[in-house]
């Protein structure tokens, strides 16, 4: 155990800049926590990024490269932390490479989407009997 009573504090200029800039960011960090949640990874990619990755023949996805790769990646955690969080499997048994596949039909036909958003696409048309 170190006895840290005897220690003096030294409060230098750094000190004085780090203190400001936790005084700072404390106000902004708690008007961020009120905005809009904040994405990670490959969800936050437009669907254009997503669409260079994918191989030609969307049944080609064995040989994908590595970029392709961090999309399946991404999306196997995203459907993990839903299937968690919904306690039933949101992909209704389909695997992961299908799912790739619903996910680039949907950038292709709307290209605008990120990824994230292509994806719950594809969620919520297997949670509605009547979506595409």
């Amino acid at each position: 155990m170190i006895d840290l009573s005897s220690r003096r504090l030294h409060r230098g200029p750094m000190f004085s800049m780090l203190l400001g800039a936790a005084l700072t960011v404390g106000p902004l960090g708690s008007a961020f926590a009120a905005g809009a949640p904040v994405l990670w990874g490959a969800g936050v990619t437009g669907c254009s990024d997503f669409l260079a990755t994918a191989p030609a023949d969307p049944t080609a996805q064995a040989i994908a490269g590595e970029g392709y790769r961090r999309y399946q990646e991404w999306l196997s955690g995203l459907v993990t932390g839903l299937n968690l969080a919904t306690g039933r499997d949101v992909l209704k048994g389909a695997e992961l490479d299908a799912a790739m596949i619903r996910i680039r039909a949907n950038c292709e036909r709307y290209p605008n989407d990120d990824f994230f958003n292509a994806a719950m696409r594809l969620v919520r048309s297997l949670g509605d009997p009547n979506a595409n």
